[in-house]
């Protein structure tokens, strides 16, 4: 087996049984290389789990990878030039660059797959069929593109999609050769619209029992630059109480049909013996608002909007544990990277979360920024964050430590004045740092105040 030179010293991932809680160490001669099974949901919210404090929800099976395994509070996907905000995540996870900078990789040899398929692995994608990023999914060895939701009645067969895609991992983990270890890849398109879940997950949650957000709002304040993109046209304006109770039910069925059918590919594992040598780890491409500030899609910046997701690593050389370090999806590439022997590519933007890992470090940057196309930057650091609307020259700032649904602005507040000032200077260093080099105020700023379009109204797509 081949010792993995990282600077000094060798870094060990001891095999335990899946019970126990190994940890990462420094020293001595690794040992065979762990398998990866990635589950990347669409559209997941990072409170969507019943064990990371969400009663409303059933997920056991996410739970007890919670319960074995380190759960990142605060991981998100950078930002996004478009509507589809899953698809620069995607690229960015793929590629390990920063949002503006993915289009500059081309070279499948330094997409995760090829990376890791040269330190040994077989790799095997499955996911939607749209809003992918193509060019790295083609770098599977074996990718396949679930088309059944485009298809005639497409709805219906979006019912079907968590269980296609686990009947297909499960087919690949029971015919698959072992003489090298796997990366597996599942991205299903769940649980984004339209979410319908096969009936017995639909039946288990009723509208009128479902608890509203804090942060229900019928309207957003003001326009945040982006009003009647596509996911806010799917409820009516202003949002009402049982239409968002409705929604969040069939969001939340959709979870569950998917934790299902995640635990039958962990039941597979137990059942070859490779569930002990198996890094599982869930994450989510992008958020979603589902109601909170009046707004329904991804395409903002608050904390429990679009770009705040879960992340969850369990298996051999990771500790149960929980982390609230800033750290981006983007930083998958370069942890799966160290976890497995495999070299980083020069390219790479994202950190390393192993250090966090092995407890040598408790953070990997000191603040996070994220970006919704022209309309909306954001900065926060442990505690704060302050989000910039330079269209219409509005900013937020909120004690996102004690105040997580983002209530109460305190940007205008006297008090508060020199923490905006300082933020928006960090937040213009991280931008230029990543090459965003839109402007933080306009010189003709349209009017904030906003009116939602008629019923009925199309919406931008």
């Amino acid at each position: 087996m081949s010792s993995i030179e990282r600077g000094v010293g060798f870094l060990v991932f001891t095999l335990l049984a899946v019970c126990a809680t190994p940890a990462l160490e420094a020293g001595g001669t690794a040992a065979r290389q762990p398998n990866i099974l990635h589950i990347h949901a669409d559209d997941f919210r990072p409170d969507a789990i019943h064990a990371l404090g969400n009663p409303a929800i059933q997920t056991p099976h996410l739970d007890a990878l919670v319960a074995r395994g380190h759960v990142f509070t605060h991981c998100y996907t950078q930002g996004s030039m478009e509507g589809a905000v899953c698809l620069p995540s995607r690229r960015m996870l793929l590629t390990g660059r920063s949002w503006l900078r993915t289009a500059a990789a081309t070279d499948p040899r330094t997409f995760l797959p090829g990376v890791l398929r040269n330190a040994g692995y077989e790799t095997w994608h499955m996911g939607k069929s749209s809003n992918e990023f193509r060019a790295g999914i083609a770098a599977f060895d074996t990718n396949l593109v679930d088309n059944a939701p485009a298809v005639a009645n497409g709805p219906q067969s979006r019912a079907g999609a968590s269980r296609r895609h686990a009947d297909a991992a499960i087919a690949f983990l029971q015919s698959r050769r072992h003489d090298r270890p796997f990366y597996i890849y599942l991205a299903p398109p769940v649980p984004h619209d339209p979410r319908i879940a096969e009936p017995q997950f639909m039946k288990m949650y009723r509208p009128e029992s479902i608890p509203l957000s804090p942060a229900f709002m019928p309207l957003h304040p003001f326009d945040n630059g982006e009003m009647t993109v596509r996911d806010e046209t799917l409820a009516p304006w202003p949002r009402t109480p049982d239409d968002t109770r409705r929604q969040v039910a069939e969001y939340y069925a959709c979870i569950t049909a998917l934790d299902h059918h995640v635990g039958r590919i962990l039941d597979e594992l137990k059942r070859s013996g490779t569930l002990n040598n198996t890094i599982v780890v869930f994450s989510g491409d992008n958020g979603l608002s589902l109601g909170e500030h009046g707004l329904f899609g991804k395409q903002n910046l608050y904390e429990y909007g679009g770009m705040h997701v879960p992340l969850v690593l369990a298996g051999p050389g990771i500790p149960h544990g929980t982390s609230h370090a800033l750290v981006y999806l983007m930083d998958l590439f370069p942890t799966f990277c160290d976890l497995v022997g495999a070299d980083i590519p020069g390219t790479v933007e994202g950190k390393s979360l192993v250090p966090i890992l092995q407890g040598k470090q408790t953070a990997v940057r000191e603040v996070l920024y994220t970006a919704y196309r022209e309309c909306q930057r954001s900065i926060r650091d442990d505690r704060y964050q302050l989000i910039r609307y330079p269209l219409v020259n509005e900013t937020q700032l909120f004690d996102v430590a004690n105040d997580p649904h983002e209530l109460t602005n305190l940007a205008d507040k006297p008090e508060h004045a020199a923490r905006v000032k300082t933020m928006l200077a960090r937040l213009r260093r991280e931008m230029d740092n990543y090459g965003d080099h839109a402007p933080l105020t306009v010189a003709h700023p349209r009017p904030a105040r906003w009116t939602p379009p008629a019923r009925g109204s199309a919406g931008k797509h």
